[in-house]
């Protein structure tokens, strides 16, 4: 009796065998790429920084979440941060397509001219470890009276459920890392979404 394997095979079963590893093989490089893709250490999104957001002095003082002294302090150091790291424009007009008419102002820091936005409140954090505060965050009002850190994020919002207007206090920590050193022309403002773009938060 003939032992199959000494039949001749033809092109086409060779194929077949062929075609059959290489499926075998591509499914196992599959599962393998899986297995260690769900293998791969998952990171978990910071949890917000629930900050308070003050629009100004008196407002921060009649508040009562802190002392009259933290107020002032935390508006000084607010003011400190607009003068550094605001956005800067190379004329008003252009400062104010993004941040509306008379929201703009002369700044010369660092020996430059442009213009930045009017600072239009402060933010202040609670520590960490439950003691003390953290202020000196600068907020802008955009022109479509909405607050924010003026790159794109640390938007305000209201809190319903104890009316105050709160932010992620961490994308205000990051943005002396954000702001650019250069002077905004208008086709970076345009970019950015400037010049009637649209915003999210809370408008006072």
């Amino acid at each position: 009796m003939t032992d199959p394997k000494d039949l001749p095979q033809t092109t086409t079963m060779r194929r077949m065998k062929r075609s059959r590893v290489l499926h075998v093989s591509s499914l196992m490089a599959t599962a393998s790429f899986s297995l260690a893709a769900c293998g791969a250490p998952q990171r978990a999104a910071p949890e917000p920084e629930l900050a308070q957001v003050y629009t100004s002095l008196d407002e921060c003082r009649a508040a009562n979440d802190i002392t009259d002294a933290e107020c002032d302090a935390a508006q000084a150091q607010a003011q400190k941060t607009a003068a550094e790291t605001a956005p800067r424009y190379a004329t008003q007009s252009e400062c104010e397509g993004q941040w509306g008419p008379s929201q703009c102002q002369p700044n010369n820091s660092g020996g430059g001219s442009f213009f930045t936005p009017l600072l239009a409140g402060f933010v202040v954090g609670q520590m960490l470890n439950g003691g003390g505060y953290r202020g000196g965050g600068a907020m802008y009002r955009d022109r479509n009276n909405q607050f924010s850190n003026g790159y794109g994020g640390g938007y305000a919002y209201r809190d319903y459920r104890t009316g105050k207007t709160l932010t992620n206090g961490r994308e205000h920590g990051d943005v002396a890392r954000q702001a650019p050193s250069r002077v905004q022309s208008r086709t970076t403002v345009v970019s950015r979404g400037g010049f009637g773009g649209g915003g999210r938060g809370y408008g006072g």
